[in-house]
């Protein structure tokens, strides 16, 4: 399977689920003095999490180029790159993670035909200091789908919670952001397989 399959089939995937598809921004934002490249498939959609009518609708899906430097010390392992394509199905105020997650994992089983075996998830552990809640909904929710509680691990603001700018102590009034859920793939099913060893199962 080559890399314009697999976004030809997450596309293809999204429609089933009502999005429409749009193209990639340009790699140099426009009209976002607030960074030299597009890091990620969030930033061009921002207006439109922030209120914004997308001219579209509300579900919307693209194959989003990117160029990111802040992780650049992770860069070269299986899942950190500089230049990338980032798949992204967005909610206008439509959806919430019940559906997104059950929509993923369809996408993962059904159509890439992945090995649930071989699925690991992580979640975002909360934080008291904040006032954020410990993501068991996500948990759940994956666990109601067939994965196993062992293969679910729980990480802190470094790890699961997205924004632009990073952990929350770091995001301005009305930057948008927030925990998140991720998904992993074993590529060495024989090997021993290990998340961060921080994570938790609990």
């Amino acid at each position: 399977m080559t890399t314009n399959d697999v976004r030809n089939l997450f596309l293809e995937h999204t429609k089933k689920y009502g999005h429409v598809v749009v193209p990639s921004s340009p790699l140099v934002p426009e009209n976002d003095p607030t960074t030299l490249f597009t890091g990620s498939g969030m930033q061009p959609m921002v207006p439109y999490l922030l209120g914004a009518t997308h001219p579209l609708g509300k579900r919307i899906s693209d194959s989003q180029k990117c160029f990111r430097s802040q992780d650049i010390e992770e860069v070269g392992d299986n899942r950190h790159t500089t230049f990338f394509e980032m798949l992204g199905n967005w909610s206008l105020g439509d959806f919430f993670k019940d559906e997104q997650i059950a929509m993923m994992y369809d996408f993962l089983i059904n159509t890439l035909h992945f090995d649930k075996n071989n699925l690991y998830f992580s979640c975002y552990e909360g934080n008291e200091t904040l006032g954020i809640s410990k993501d068991t909904f996500s948990k759940e929710k994956w666990m109601s789908l067939g994965v196993a509680e062992d293969h679910i691990y729980f990480y802190g603001d470094k790890k699961n919670w997205w924004s632009r700018a990073g952990v929350p102590s770091n995001m301005p009034v009305g930057e948008p952001g927030g925990p998140d859920t991720e998904m992993f793939y074993d590529f060495d099913p024989k090997g021993e397989f290990k998340m961060h060893e921080k994570a938790s199962n609990k």
